[in-house]
């Protein structure tokens, strides 16, 4: 009971440091007009929203590392634990740092669009150079602090995939950090369904007993929820690139902190379909020389031409994350 006042904390504290810090950054970025420029071939109606401040991703990182550095110093002296194990540092502190990695890629890319007025920021193979080093260096950390190749599997239980698994944790931590990127689209989306993936981490970490992963969860999931007091729909400010490529950093960080990078892919559904529907649209307009799949991809979009509201889109993903998180969570219990 007394571990879970912790992950409680982290919690309120991380949700109560981002709104706050909105209060002061969302002006700021008004004051240094560091405001979206909405693409031209997007919804026609989201041209209104051109000029909103973005970047506001900064808020929730400060947010979570304020919530997770407290409450996980506070955690370890109150119960008398001492994580020695380096394994066990890295995953928490590594993984942050990792999440902050991902999170520097987004500053730069939209630094580029704002300050530089280039839309598109960092092409392509900037972007895919700079997200495999710092993917790459987090792994290496976890595999010079003791980590192994054996990954747990519910019902499997340990499987070892040899070299494979450090070269698929690096596509996969790629792959899934963009994914959430492209989550990013409307307002409040990426957030909250961000925020239920969190709370399905934290869970699963109280199943195992892992409270500085439930700790950091916690705050992820504090953080988020924090930004919806300004980015739910109207949006006042934009997480940015710099805020969503943190939150793929940071739900790669929870799934491998557990040991459990299996479960990303349900917890993650919703972000896996939006980068699947912009693969599909790609290459199907190819293949049929301009005949679309979708209305228009991110998916997202796709319920937007068909008159879904913002809100609803928000609702209905969030509630299919919690429906395939509630899967890992059973997986977790009944499978481990």
């Amino acid at each position: 009971m007394a571990d879970g006042i912790w992950i409680l904390a982290a919690a309120v504290i991380a949700f109560a440091v981002t709104g706050l810090l909105g209060k002061w950054l969302v002006p700021f970025l008004h004051k240094i007009n560091f405001g979206q420029t909405i693409r031209e071939v997007g919804p026609k109606w989201h041209q209104k929203k051109n000029g909103t401040p973005t970047m506001g991703g900064f808020m929730f990182i400060i947010g979570i590392f304020v919530a997770a550095a407290a409450c996980l110093i506070l955690f370890y002296r109150a119960s008398g634990q001492n994580p020695q194990d380096m394994n066990m540092q890295t995953k928490l502190l590594g993984g942050f740092l990792m999440a902050v990695g991902f999170g520097g890629v987004g500053f730069i890319d939209d630094y580029i669009k704002v300050v530089k007025k280039r839309n598109l920021g960092l092409n392509e193979k900037q972007k895919l150079i700079l997200q495999f080093l710092v993917a790459g260096a987090y792994l290496l950390s976890l595999y010079l602090s003791g980590g192994s190749s054996v990954t747990l599997i519910p019902f499997l239980g340990g499987v070892d995939l040899g070299i494979f698994y450090w070269v698929i944790s690096l596509l996969g931590i790629v792959g899934m950090v963009n994914a959430v990127n492209f989550t990013d689209g409307i307002d409040g989306l990426n957030a909250s369904v961000t925020f239920f993936a969190s709370l399905i981490f934290m869970v699963i970490a109280g199943i195992l007993g892992a409270n500085g992963m439930g700790i950091l969860a916690a705050a992820t999931a504090g953080g988020c929820l924090g930004f919806l007091i300004w980015n739910f729909n109207p949006a006042k400010v934009f997480m940015g690139d710099t805020g969503s490529l943190f939150l793929g950093g940071m739900v790669c960080a929870l799934g491998f902190g557990l040991n459990l990078p299996v479960l990303i892919l349900p917890i993650g559904i919703i972000y896996i379909v939006e980068i699947l529907s912009v693969v599909l649209q790609v290459t199907y307009f190819k293949a049929t020389g301009g005949k679309r799949l979708f209305k228009m991809s991110p998916i997202h979009h796709h319920f937007e031409m068909c008159g879904w509201s913002e809100v609803k889109i928000c609702a209905v993903f969030s509630l299919v994350t919690l429906l395939f998180g509630a899967f890992s969570v059973a997986a977790a219990w009944f499978g481990l």
